[in-house]
């Protein structure tokens, strides 16, 4: 820690206040899907298929319609105010200060809690070659190696996030590729089933409409983190241009990628067997091919996917304390940057909660991610209603009525987005809705303290 320090006094005062904007679209796209694109879908999707059954697929395309509209929503604020740095600058301008407050505390909450559980997921995967070692000692080795890559300069972060995330993607291309095959074409040790795993195992909707709405938490949080690019307005060249073309580029992949594998997965695999698996659907599907060691090599690129994922993560959680020091939110200390433009102490902060999942996991075992997803969807979900809430203000507020155009995409969002938290509280265990009640009534009070 006194090396940091020891480099920051080099810098002057203008220059450890000011993010250095290297990140280009093809880095801004590739990190929202490197945040989305992680342990909703590779661990989570199992126990996405066990709630709805065949019908998870319906949830993921309600899930992506409302993401559509609230990227939308977010591009459009980001057009008409070219000087935010976060979603704070978005927000408060349309909704107060108050919305924006618990916007990135929730934020950052939801972050340092994902890059936690994805620890743990992590962990779980590298188990696969070291059973002999527990899972906290793997997501402790996982979780150094992720601080070190944030501690570097933006643009090593943002490259190595590329690449990272640019694997992943090109896996579950392969992975559809493969699952179309082995759905219609026969093989030596494996018989084509066509569409019929769709409807065999007690229909399409096996566990009702109940399934479907329990699902939804599951379905929100998967999606979450595609919100990301909220999150990179300061270290980004001409956002008002990058933001939504990103935005445009991201949604359609998003949604690709989670429907046509989900598709695959209950297609091939009987849906009330996926979870009782004891690998990922993604590391079964590509054992039917056959292919030596294929089990082996998926099983390492959902491990670096996950990595990928924990990388966005604790990037967006250490700009959501950067801005907040800024803004004189909390300590000074965690504004400062390195010689790097990196705001180093901001990110030592919210690697602590990589450790402190290490620590709940030698209790808790695998099951922490369990533990932890519910809270995150619920946290997902309050995310995307102040985003469109804001969205919606902000049109409502343009002073010319030539220009003003009612919103009803995001009205849509809004709407479907209150539907889904009733269902989700009716639905849900109570003491998961009962502990995320506990944070926002902390962060809450914690705002009227600081305002008195």
């Amino acid at each position: 820690m006194s090396f940091f320090l020891w480099r920051e006094k080099k810098l002057s005062k203008k220059e450890s206040i000011s993010l250095k904007r290297s990140m280009t679209t093809r880095h801004i796209m590739m990190m929202a899907l490197g945040g989305a694109i992680g342990a909703g879908l590779f661990k989570g999707s199992s126990v996405a298929v066990d709630m709805a059954g065949p019908a998870v697929l319906i949830a993921y395309l309600i899930g992506g319609m409302i993401l559509l509209f609230i990227m939308q929503g977010l591009a459009d604020m980001t057009i008409k105010n070219k000087q935010a740095r976060t979603f704070h600058d978005l927000i408060e301008p349309a909704i107060g200060s108050y919305p924006a407050y618990f916007l990135d505390w929730i934020y950052w909450k939801m972050w340092v809690l994902n890059i936690a559980a994805e620890a743990i997921v992590s962990a779980m995967f590298l188990q696969y070659w070291f059973p002999q070692y527990p899972i906290w000692a793997l997501a402790l080795i996982i979780s150094i190696a992720v601080t070190i890559v944030n501690l570097l300069s933006v643009k090593i972060f943002a490259e190595t996030e590329y690449w990272l995330a640019f694997l992943k993607i090109s896996v579950i291309i392969i992975f559809i590729m493969a699952g179309l095959f082995l759905m219609f074409v026969t093989t030596s040790n494996h018989q084509a089933v066509g569409l019929s795993n769709l409807t065999r195992h007690g229909g399409f909707f096996p566990n009702g409409i109940d399934g479907l709405v329990i699902a939804m938490l599951v379905v929100i949080y998967s999606y979450g983190g595609t919100e990301l690019i909220g999150v990179t307005l300061g270290e980004t060249k001409n956002p008002e241009k990058v933001i939504p073309k990103a935005t445009r580029g991201t949604l359609t992949r998003i949604v690709a990628f989670y429907l046509l594998p989900f598709f695959i997965i209950v297609s091939l695999i009987p849906w009330n067997q996926v979870n009782n698996a004891t690998e990922s659907p993604f590391v079964t599907v590509f054992d039917l091919l056959g292919i030596p060691y294929a089990a082996d090599i998926m099983n390492g690129v959902i491990l670096l996917a996950l990595v990928s994922s924990m990388n966005s993560g604790l990037y967006a959680s250490s700009r959501v304390i950067y801005t907040q020091a800024i803004d004189g939110s909390i300590a000074k200390i965690f504004s400062k940057l390195s010689i790097k433009k990196v705001p180093t102490y901001a990110i030592l902060l919210c690697t602590s909660s990589l450790y402190i999942g290490v620590l709940i996991s030698i209790i808790a075992g695998e099951n922490t991610f369990n533990y932890l997803m519910g809270s995150l969807g619920y946290t997902v979900l309050f995310i995307w209603l102040i985003i469109a809430s804001a969205h919606f203000k902000s049109c409502m507020q343009q002073n010319s009525i030539e220009k003003r155009k009612f919103p009803i995409t995001t009205l849509i969002a809004i709407i479907s987005l209150l539907l889904i938290l009733a269902g989700v509280i009716i639905t849900t265990k109570i003491i998961i809705t009962f502990i995320t009640l506990i944070i926002y009534l902390a962060i809450t009070a914690v705002y009227i303290i600081k305002r008195k």
